[in-house]
């Protein structure tokens, strides 16, 4: 009685069967992709289109920024995949990054913004108290990221983008 198939089962649902009784282990997702048949990711990515625009600007500014891993390169991915601009060219990541460095330079309120994001970053991965600069006075001293190093940072950046392009 338990050797006799259902008329209705197909060879899949007879393969599944087969694998359960030798004691593997299903998994839901197993019976998904089953279910979807050969092929499904055939010609498909499995990562995401957002994941890999993240990727990809991460991977340009770690072979391209002087930063390498450090605050600027965090926080400059960072306020890149999470912009609008994102959203709205995600087939072009590296033209997004391109946007927001123009975008940045042309608003001395954003440049200003970027740095205190970049000295907060610094301060939380060196375990120290970040220096912010202050209007009217000059840079700390011993202030890693200020506002001109990082224009001129985001400067290079769209310059070797430029000259990447072509």
């Amino acid at each position: 009685m338990g050797n006799r198939r259902n008329p209705g089962h197909s060879e899949s649902e007879a393969e599944i069967e087969r694998e359960i009784r030798q004691g593997r282990k299903f998994s839901l997702g197993d019976a998904i992709s089953r279910a979807a048949g050969p092929g499904v990711l055939k010609g498909g990515s499995p990562v995401s289109p957002v994941r890999q625009a993240e990727v990809e600007i991460e991977m340009w500014l770690r072979s391209q920024l002087a930063d390498v891993g450090g605050p600027l390169e965090v926080v400059l991915h960072r306020c890149v995949v999470t912009s609008e601009l994102m959203l709205e060219n995600l087939g072009q990541p590296l033209v997004v990054l391109a946007a927001y460095c123009r975008r940045v330079l042309e608003s001395d309120r954003l440049l200003e913004e970027l740095v205190r994001d970049v000295d907060l970053e610094w301060g939380r991965m060196m375990g120290e108290r970040p220096h912010f600069e202050k209007d009217g006075t000059p840079p700390h001293a011993d202030d890693p990221y200020t506002i001109e190093l990082v224009r001129n940072a985001v400067s290079r950046v769209l310059e070797r983008l430029a000259a990447s392009k072509g």
